[in-house]
């Protein structure tokens, strides 16, 4: 048995010490996170339009609205340009409580934002604004947060200790939804459209202070450790990216466009077709979500520790393949305007989400050597929010109304998502821990070509 193998089972056999540590602090800080985005995603689709955009026809005010979303995907490549390079340069811990402050203090501040019935045209801008900085401090989050538990994990089970920071876009859409759902409930239409959307943004402020309790706490992680002792930081790791890895950045790039796109469709979309063209409530939908949901935080995981076991790219592609067969379905099944029916079909759409989600982060991060991982993983995270969830609900939109109100271009669109996302697949390389291996046996690590 040659010593790396062996350094390989002593890892297998024992994480090491601060894994779990790193694991729940990626989940919980990544949640609180996305519980920001998520009220927005929501509150784009059922409430800006309404108090931010008023004056033009339902319609134009939608596409207005979700064009105010799409800004926050637009943005996350700066923050990945940013904090990506800070990552590699000076550490995954401080990066990541910088850009849960940022985000925490603009969803605030959006909850505190008078409409436009008071301020006028000042309360879009600025709103615009305020979702450029949650874009911004999004994308610098996911690459950070990612590494921080798959670099304390075992790095032949990187499928699995991964998949903390994927299971927080749900578990955040979870708490969202939730908060929503209640309030929607609770309060008449016009209580909810007035004041009551805001006590979800603003109760963010309590949940960033808990985040930051937790990561402040954390060490570096290990990995990051042994190249810093080495002395082997980049001194430009994004020109790095993109001069030595091309083929991984693009492939890990077209990874995300499938479970972005089927990720708006079923958490902003589907509000819009559902409430607009089947006549069901903002509870049902509201609902809806919420139970897929939390099937998610269960799925995630378990697809990231399946990737372990299996080839992670077979798993992943035949997930994207499905997709593409299941949406005409979806939409056959929900044409009852059963509110059942709607719940059991955004379950199977999340569930198929989710065994691509659950990778995710293993296959980008894994494309890249090392010292690149932040730098590279952002870029790749982020570069493909432009084209696939920054413009997705703008999209469907837009098809919607091309179609009459029919789904079929949608399915195409769908399709079209599934089939970039295999060639991304294919594209891509399978892991290698040995090179983490070797980082924290102390040995030297040739970058990954």
């Amino acid at each position: 048995m040659t010593s790396t193998n062996k350094a390989a089972k002593a890892v297998t056999r024992k994480p090491p010490p601060g894994a779990l540590k790193a694991y729940v602090a990626s989940l919980t800080g990544t949640s609180l996170e996305y519980y920001d985005f998520a009220i927005y995603s929501v509150a784009s689709a059922l409430v800006f339009p309404k108090i931010f955009f008023p004056g033009n026809d339902e319609f134009v005010a939608l596409l207005l609205s979700f064009s105010a979303f799409a800004v926050g995907y637009l943005a996350r490549p700066i923050g990945g340009v940013i904090f990506g390079r800070l990552g590699d340069k000076i550490g995954r811990k401080y990066v990541l409580v910088f850009t849960l402050v940022l985000i925490g203090v603009a969803t605030v501040l959006i909850g505190a934002l008078p409409d436009y019935s008071v301020i006028g045209v000042a309360a879009p801008t600025i709103l615009v604004l305020l979702r450029l900085a949650q874009g911004i401090g999004v994308g610098g989050e996911w690459g950070g947060a990612v590494l921080l538990s798959s670099e304390f994990g075992d790095p032949n089970k990187r499928g699995f200790w991964s998949s903390a920071a994927q299971i927080g876009p749900p578990a955040g859409n979870l708490m969202a939804n939730g908060v929503l759902a209640i309030l929607a409930a609770s309060l008449s239409d016009e209580a909810f459209l007035s004041w009551g959307w805001r006590v979800a943004f603003l109760a963010s402020a309590l949940l960033v202070v808990f985040g930051l309790v937790i990561r402040l706490r954390l060490e570096e992680t290990p990995v990051f450790k042994a190249i810093q002792a080495k002395g082997d930081r980049p001194k430009a790791p994004i020109k790095e990216v993109f001069t030595t890895q091309p083929k991984a950045l693009v492939a890990a790039a077209l990874s995300r466009v499938c479970p972005d796109i089927l990720y708006a469709l079923f958490t902003v979309f589907v509000a819009v077709y559902a409430t607009k063209q089947l006549g069901m409530t903002t509870g049902n939908v509201l609902s809806a979500i919420l139970i897929g949901s939390a099937f998610q935080l269960f799925l995630i995981p378990l697809a990231g520790a399946l990737t372990d076991r299996f080839n992670r790219r077979w798993v992943y592609g035949i997930a994207a393949a499905a997709t593409a067969a299941y949406i005409p379905l979806f939409f056959l099944m929900i044409q009852g305007k059963s509110v059942a029916m709607l719940t059991i079909g955004t379950v199977i759409g999340l569930a198929l989400h989710a065994f691509m989600y659950g990778p995710q982060a293993a296959f980008i991060t894994e494309q890249f050597p090392a010292r690149l991982r932040y730098a590279g993983s952002s870029l790749a995270y982020t570069l493909a929010g432009v084209i696939g969830g920054a413009v997705a609900p703008i999209i469907f939109t837009a098809l919607y109304g091309a179609a009459g109100g029919g789904w079929y271009l949608i399915a195409v669109y769908i399709l079209v998502a599934a089939v970039v996302t295999i060639v991304g697949m294919l594209l891509g390389r399978d892991p290698e821990p040995e090179e983490d291996i070797r980082l924290m046996q102390g040995t030297h690590a040739q970058p990954a070509a």
